[in-house]
């Protein structure tokens, strides 16, 4: 009988599995009310008394190997079910990554960006939150000077001196402040005006402003960068300058890119006449010069803003402004595949 316990010891301690099924199907042999060791117990009575203290020792320690045996391969098989829980089957393939949109105010700010830098100009950034002298005085735009009007204006209350930018034209005095010419730079940000929030118009937006000073810089070499910039940007060639008005620029000109009448879209957006307005453009006043350090005697300059969000509505036929600022995901979703 002793004999028989020890090959029981041996086969205990051979056993291994990582099937739930057959460590209860074990442990019911050896622990179960009906087992092994059951038996073994109920045999004790008949053993010889010169037996029976190496018998109760080997079947106390098959008891304690089969008890043992069974916790270890019942741990390791919890063990193995939390790492599973936590990561998953760590053989299966990677969730593929899911590609982020763009959105169309960067799309179209990268483009514009790209097409002057491919003609020497740099970009230039400066503060939202802005000073009179740099958003209004230094562009030629004194205290009460009706121009002023033209851009009803976000001021801190706390300091009348201090308002949110309404163009990115402070940019271009605070860069005209620092570097001499020649300068060729791009100023692209966000602008607030105190209008009325509608399909075409909101308090904030973004524009994208030029600025070229030199010697003998002509109003040719700003027809000639415009050109260039439509071309590229739209496809279209046909341009025209109208004359205008800006406090900063003298002479001003609107311009306009002829966009055509080939579908009810274009004659919509260009209420029949199949020209488009883009921007506004001018060489820069004198004064301007002054204000910023520069000897308007030796140099001369010109200057252009667009706004993006116009031109990002053009593009992509988005029909209501307010949806470039409500980050509504099925709105944006669409713009993917965009670079």
């Amino acid at each position: 009988m002793i004999d028989t316990i020890k090959e029981h010891l041996e086969e205990v301690k051979k056993f291994s599995s990582t099937s739930k099924e057959d460590i209860e199907a074990f442990r019911i042999k050896y622990l179960g009310k009906k087992g092994l060791l059951n038996s073994f117990f109920a045999e004790f009575k008949n053993v010889p008394n010169g037996q029976k203290k190496e018998f109760g020792q080997v079947i106390n320690q098959l008891k304690t190997s089969a008890t043992e045996k069974v916790n270890t391969l019942k741990e390791a098989l919890e063990n193995q079910a939390e790492t599973q829980g936590e990561y998953g089957d760590l053989t299966r393939p990677g969730e593929p990554i899911e590609i982020g949109s763009r959105h169309p105010i960067s799309i179209v700010k990268n483009r514009i960006i790209d097409i002057f830098s491919r003609i020497g100009f740099n970009v230039s950034e400066g503060p939202e939150i802005e000073d009179d002298w740099h958003n209004f005085t230094a562009l030629n735009l004194p205290e009460y000077h009706p121009a002023r009007d033209m851009q009803d204006t976000f001021f801190i209350q706390t300091d009348p001196d201090i308002l949110l930018r309404t163009h990115t034209s402070s940019v271009q005095v605070r860069y005209m402040e620092n570097n001499q010419p020649p300068i060729r730079t791009i100023s692209p940000g966000r602008v607030y005006r105190n209008e009325a929030i509608s399909a075409r118009s909101h308090c904030f937006f973004h524009q994208v402003e030029g600025l070229y000073v030199d010697k003998n810089v002509s109003f040719a070499d700003l027809k000639q960068t415009l050109q260039y910039f439509t071309t590229e940007m739209f496809g279209k060639s046909k341009i025209r300058l109208r004359p205008s008005y800006f406090p900063f620029t003298e002479p001003s000109a609107e311009v306009d890119v002829y966009w055509g009448l080939e579908t009810e879209t274009d004659y919509r957006m260009t209420k029949g006449t199949g020209w488009l307005e883009i921007m506004g453009c001018g060489m820069v006043d004198p004064n301007v010069l002054q204000n910023c350090g520069i000897d308007p005697e030796v140099y001369s300059g010109f200057a252009f803003g667009m706004g993006i969000d116009r031109i990002a509505l053009l593009l992509h036929q988005i029909p209501d402004i307010r949806l470039l600022s409500e980050n509504d995901l099925r709105f944006l979703k669409q713009f993917k595949s965009s670079l």
